[in-house]
């Protein structure tokens, strides 16, 4: 059985992510039809994730500073990791995809900056269990690894969903020790946070040990060394 851990971090940061729309396959706040419409033709599994409602989109705007948004935005990722895992078991389950949006502004600090160390943190916390986890930018330029331009994503969002195993390891090649764990996950009901801390920020501290040297990088004034944000 998977052990639900939904209160990782701290909630003194509550309230700086505010829920603007619960997961739903439909929503009204956000305009992503023609995006997804489009995205269809570069990702197989999509369209059969679409037509049996199971890409669902929660939406949230910032209102707080960057640090808890952070957070929050780790803790809303925890949250949707752990609603999947029983999920993937079942029938279609590998075609479950929970979509976390982040609307509105924090001053000083772009929408790239605010998600690269929660995203950072959860691909690491859970690929071992076989969750994938992603990152678009509102409006950001793309293009695929056969060089085909990607539809610039209409609001900025973190995907989340069952891992293919033989596919998405090849997209994690400057992080050779995470695809070698992907590629032979399974889920075995752990509590990925068994061994770690409580708080966000010595969770994100404990992060730093899988950042390649190369990778390091000290540009967003919200936390030192950010993984870039186009790190896969």
């Amino acid at each position: 059985m998977t052990t639900t851990r939904t209160t990782a971090a701290p909630r003194h940061t509550a309230g700086a992510l505010r829920l603007v729309e619960a997961s739903t396959a439909r929503p009204t706040t956000v305009d992503i039809d023609s995006y997804v419409e489009q995205m269809t033709a570069h990702c197989p599994y999509l369209a059969p994730s679409v037509e049996r409602g199971l890409t669902t989109w929660t939406v949230y705007r910032a209102e707080g500073d960057a640090a808890a948004v952070e957070a929050e935005l780790f803790h809303a990722g925890v949250q949707a990791a752990e609603a999947i895992r029983p999920r993937i078991r079942q029938p279609h389950g590998f075609l479950v995809c929970e979509n976390i949006v982040v609307l509105g502004d924090v001053q000083g600090v772009t929408h790239g900056a605010l998600m690269a160390w929660p995203h950072w943190a959860l691909k690491n916390l859970y690929g071992p269990v076989g969750i994938m986890f992603g990152k678009f930018y509102a409006g950001e330029e793309e293009t695929s690894r056969a060089g085909e331009r990607i539809p610039p994503a209409p609001v900025s969002f973190l995907p989340v969903r069952a891992a293919v195993r033989r596919r998405d390891p090849k997209f994690l090649t400057a992080t050779p020790a995470l695809a070698s764990a992907l590629a032979v996950a399974d889920d075995d009901g752990r509590d990925v946070f068994e061994h770690l801390p409580h708080d966000w920020t010595e969770i994100r501290t404990w992060t730093k040990r899988f950042l390649p040297p190369a990778k390091l990088s000290t540009t967003s004034p919200a936390s030192s060394a950010l993984p870039p944000p186009r790190s896969s």
